[in-house]
């Protein structure tokens, strides 16, 4: 199955190459740029719109697709409601006083301003989505790795073969169904609502856990709330992070929300939750199937090459630098990349 391919000169040059990319150069069928063999991600090749259309698509048909809205004249495609925060602050250093604006390009909705810049401040600055800025391009990068489009569209996907479409479309639907979340931000002991009734509780929580106060957030013998993560205690004027799927008698520092498997920030919250653990998007499914080192897409098929924990489609084994087809004959693995024996001893 096809999918759609990038254009070329897309995006911006890759910082990694110093200069020495200019454009996305799109890959047949792998998800780099053929130039510099950098990651789509690295060259911000997705738009605003394309972000919000993604988030959009995995939100809808969800328990969160009140986040999303119908795109009008879309053909009933979904777009995410992203929160953004315009803040407005006096700037009496002048003559006249003047106004400094600051845009945020996501924030926790439904919340007041007050609290949302409580939230803000106790991001680290350099993650702070303000526009125009390394923490809003950190943002849309987060995006781009955590939640890949091609682990929920399978026409984005060129390494499905016929039938396993369906085998995706069934995946996807389970882990919405299952696992998928949006984090709550609220002070301690106010997530959900405060509606104890309305609060399900993970099934895997330790019962050698510390009491749950009546409210039920976890509190120390100092009666202060603890993080789930540094277990260090959170004042309750201090907003946190709950996971509706975890139970509200867990909040996390809004620092400390963050993949238990690359420990990289939850990008707008964004979680899927397995094994008493927030995972973010893209490990959580490799945590389920194999994904293909060649076109960084999930694998579907029983039959495909491993290599020292890596996977590969049988037709992805192939040489990063002339493509010829490797099963069955001497390569190295450099990184997560395949060389044939040729191209290996070019690069000595």
């Amino acid at each position: 199955m096809s999918g759609s391919q990038p254009q070329a000169g897309r995006g911006v040059p890759c910082l990694r190459c110093r200069g020495l990319c200019t454009g996305f150069e799109p890959h047949s069928w792998r998800k780099i740029c053929k130039s510099c063999k950098c990651s789509q991600e690295e060259h911000s090749l997705s738009s605003e719109l394309d972000d919000d259309r993604k988030i959009g698509r995995l939100l809808s048909d969800s328990k969160y697709a009140t986040l999303t809205a119908r795109l009008k004249g879309g053909d009933g495609v979904r777009i995410y409601k992203r929160n953004r925060m315009i803040v407005t602050n006096p700037n009496i250093s002048g003559k006249d006083p003047t106004f400094d604006t600051i845009t945020y390009e996501w924030a926790p909705p439904g919340l007041t301003q007050k609290l949302a810049m409580q939230y803000m401040e106790l991001v680290p600055k350099e993650l702070q989505p303000v526009a125009g800025t390394d923490g809003a391009l950190h943002r849309r990068r987060r995006l781009a790795r955590q939640l890949p489009l091609h682990d929920q569209d399978p026409a984005q996907c060129r390494g499905l073969a016929e039938g396993e479409q369906q085998l995706m479309h069934e995946f996807v639907k389970k882990y919405k169904a299952e696992a998928l979340g949006v984090g709550e931000v609220a002070l301690p002991g106010q997530g959900g609502g405060g509606k104890e009734e309305e609060k399900p509780q993970d099934k895997s929580i330790d019962p050698g856990r510390a009491p749950e106060s009546p409210n039920g957030a976890l509190e120390s013998a100092a009666g202060h709330y603890r993080c789930e993560s540094c277990q260090q205690p959170v004042p309750g004027d201090c907003p946190v992070v709950f996971a509706e799927r975890a139970g509200y008698s867990r909040q996390w520092h809004p620092a400390c929300f963050v993949c238990c498997r690359c420990a990289e920030p939850l990008v707008d919250l964004i979680y899927f939750w397995k094994s008493g653990a927030a995972w973010c998007g893209r490990h959580y499914c490799e945590s389920l199937r194999p994904r293909c080192a060649g076109c960084d897409e999930i694998i579907f098929s029983e039959d495909f090459q491993q290599v020292e924990g890596l996977a590969w489609h049988n037709k992805h084994f192939a040489c990063l630098e002339c493509e010829t087809l490797l099963t069955g004959k001497p390569f190295t693995l450099a990184n997560t990349s395949l060389l044939c024996t040729t191209c290996s001893q070019s690069r000595v």
